[in-house]
């Protein structure tokens, strides 16, 4: 297995892109990726690009084969990747792979979504198919719901409160106001979280996250070769994925998300590291309750503490670990296949010291967390800058 790293990143502004269509959107992010890693279309051997329901939400699909069409790869192999809302980072890990085993050298990995295009109701509908569609969707709860059972348990559990949760989205919007990418660059303070309307109890607006349009795109190099593309390469040291049940009636427990415990466990065995090494993390918060999970479950608190902490300002920018720089789902935004990748984006400018406003001082080992459906899927990155 060869090192790997990421020589270029490219990302679009997220958000509700009028006249953006899906082709535009899928040049933007990669022409600009592939501008950062100086890299021509001929070096391109390897096309993964993530998406989760383009069918549903544009019509679209054989989306790979039109990635690869719109950026000028010429007869190159392109296979798109749905693990829904992990669907991205879920093809950074493929083209991790692909790289690491020696089977190509330069790979571009994109991811796309546009949402906005539809209903609500449509959307809901399309996002549904990310759960069990008979025993979930069918039955009448929806993503928030599924996610609002959760929060009411760790509630019971371990004293969460509404105000708790609110303090996530707060400070993922503080975040966003520095980054010219977010869908929401706007302040929120817990009062206006709690006023805002319910949408599942606990669960209310400015709790979730948005319906957005964006692509994001990474182009991966093997190690030993990789300052030829870019002067600040930056290591994947682990990719790790793991899965549970679909159905949320069927799990071990409600206050955790085994998948992402068990992907964090065998990354950090991989990098040779421990939660406590993280510097800056991008985690998949599609729901304020999501980002407190995933804090705990990556190891980086202990079950139960991790409400407290964000409330408390741990996580804040160049706090204890600097936890969605980049405003997160919640304030950049979510098109849902893009979002592992442009997590992977955000950790490499913070890692290469170009994250401007929102930089995390002295970064040096980031970390993604990217979640599909209410946790049957989870897939987790560490990264750090190439000595």
């Amino acid at each position: 297995m060869r090192d790997v790293a990421i020589v270029g990143v490219g990302l679009t502004r997220f958000g509700e892109r009028w006249n953006s269509g899906l082709k535009e959107l899928m040049a933007e992010a990669g022409l600009a990726a592939l501008e950062d890693a100086s890299v021509s279309s001929r070096d391109v051997e390897m096309l993964y690009g993530g998406t989760m329901a383009s069918g549903k939400f544009v019509g679209q699909e054989h989306t790979a084969a039109l990635m690869a069409d719109q950026l000028g790869f010429s007869n190159i192999p392109a296979v798109r990747i749905e693990n829904a809302c992990a669907s991205g980072g879920s093809a950074l890990r493929q083209g991790y792979i692909a790289v690491a085993s020696g089977i190509h050298d330069v790979v571009v990995v994109g991811g796309v979504e546009k949402m906005t295009d539809v209903t609500a109701s449509e959307a809901t509908t399309a996002l549904g198919g990310a759960g069990d569609q008979e025993w979930e969707l069918f039955q009448g709860i929806t993503f928030p719901g599924l996610y609002a059972l959760i929060a009411k348990r760790h509630m019971f559990e371990y004293g969460t409160t509404e105000e708790q949760m609110a303090s996530v989205a707060v400070k993922n919007h503080e975040n966003a106001c520095k980054n010219q990418f977010a869908q929401f660059r706007k302040s929120l303070t817990v009062d206006e979280v709690m006023r805002s309307k319910v949408v599942s109890d606990p669960l209310k607006l400015l709790d979730c996250s948005p319906i957005s349009d964006g692509a994001a795109a990474v182009v991966l190099a093997p190690l030993e070769t990789a300052k030829k593309y870019n002067d600040t390469p930056i290591k994947i040291m682990a990719s790790a994925q793991a899965s549970d049940t679909l159905r949320l009636a069927d799990r071990e427990k409600l206050t955790e998300l085994k998948a992402t415990k068990l992907a964090a466990q065998n990354a950090y065995k991989q990098a040779k590291v421990t939660a406590k090494d993280i510097d800056v993390v991008e985690v998949h918060d599609c729901f304020t309750i999501a980002e407190i999970l995933a804090m705990e479950d990556l190891g980086i608190y202990q079950k139960g503490k991790a409400a407290k902490a964000i409330a408390d300002g741990e996580t804040a920018l160049n706090g204890k670990v600097s936890v969605n720089t980049s405003g997160g789902l919640k304030g950049c935004g979510h098109p849902v296949g893009a979002t592992g990748v442009k997590q992977a984006a955000e950790i490499v400018w913070q890692l290469r010291g170009e994250a401007k406003d929102r930089q995390v001082k002295d970064a040096e080992i980031g970390m993604t967390h990217n979640v599909g459906g209410s946790g049957a899927t989870a897939v987790v990155h560490i990264y750090k800058r190439a000595d």
